[in-house]
């Protein structure tokens, strides 16, 4: 276990250091998209690096050897990253709505500084919201007596209360969640207009900026597509955790502690999937990955290095 949980880690820690060396150092990386894919890179990464080493150990040992003040900052981590995790993607289903369903009013619209705002909202948001449900153990409110008839030294579980585990689910998960498939099924419509009207005007000879145009079209499409399917990972990841939250306060909290474990490293992997995602389907996160393993970026001028080709 120890084996196979520190491989996780290690992927995840790799494997984000990569997006956000990439999205960091090369310049035609630098656009609102990519800004909310590096912060959503740098959550990924700090889940890696402060939550998941010491679950593992919680895992494996079955037992918390660091405090009860530690549990609670650990507790406020796993739910902040979690949180602004689902934001990200929340904003960038927004960004790419306008991309498709807006294309003329995208680049006026949304802006690096409002990427930037995006990004704040998600981080400010997530912070408040963890930190401030566990450590006014608001969540606790009328269970005191089971938490402490059950609780024991060397144990650090995040218990809810029938209301806050219906809240926490519904503000963390549900409503950006909801917002986001709306958006999502709205390009989605917008995308296979654009398909018909494309494979229209190919019966025809196309112009050099219809051409264009419709190249840009093909890289909107492709980049909503992976960034679909980085969001159905994510539901799919955190949603069986998130539904267990729910239901166990209406069963007197008898859900078994390991199967509460194996939800939670499932919802970790989301973290480890997401550059894996961009791997197969981003071929300039491909090429960007090879000059950084290379130590190509070392070289001058690697910055303005042309990660993309026309027929993207």
């Amino acid at each position: 276990m120890y084996i196979f949980m520190a491989g996780t880690i290690l992927i995840t820690i790799s494997g984000n250091l990569v997006v956000i060396i990439s999205i960091s150092h090369f310049r035609q990386l630098h656009s609102p998209t990519n800004l909310l894919i590096l912060s959503l890179g740098f959550a990924d990464l700090l889940l890696g690096t402060i939550v998941m080493p010491f679950s593992m150990i919680r895992s494996v040992e079955t037992c918390w050897y660091f405090g009860d003040l530690f549990c609670k900052i650990h507790s406020s981590f796993d739910m902040m990253m979690s949180t602004a995790s689902i934001f990200h993607l929340c904003f960038i289903a927004i960004d790419r709505y306008y991309a498709i369903c807006n294309p003329l009013r995208y680049r006026t619209e949304i802006t690096t500084s409002v990427a930037a705002i995006f990004i704040a909202i998600s981080w400010v948001y997530s912070i408040m919201f963890a930190f401030g449900v566990v450590f006014s153990n608001i969540n606790l409110v009328g269970i005191e007596e089971f938490v402490i008839s059950n609780s024991c030294v060397g144990t650090c579980v995040l218990v809810f209360n029938r209301l806050w585990g219906v809240l926490v689910t519904m503000l963390a998960i549900i409503i950006p969640g909801t917002i986001m498939i709306s958006l999502y099924i709205k390009i989605l419509y917008v995308a296979r207009r654009h398909a018909r009207v494309i494979n229209k005007m190919q019966s025809t000879k196309l112009s050099l900026d219809e051409n264009r145009k419709e190249i840009s079209q093909k890289k909107e499409k492709k980049a909503a597509k992976t960034l679909g399917i980085v969001m159905g990972v994510f539901l799919l990841c955190w949603l069986p955790f998130f539904i267990a939250t729910v239901i166990d306060p209406f069963v007197d909290f008898s859900t078994p502690v390991i199967l509460f474990d194996a939800l939670v490293w499932l919802g970790y992997f989301n973290s480890t999937f997401n550059p894996i995602i961009y791997g197969f389907f981003y071929p300039w996160f491909q090429k960007a990955f090879k000059i950084i393993v290379t130590g190509k970026i070392f070289k001058s001028g690697s910055s303005s290095t042309n990660l993309f080709t026309e027929n993207l």
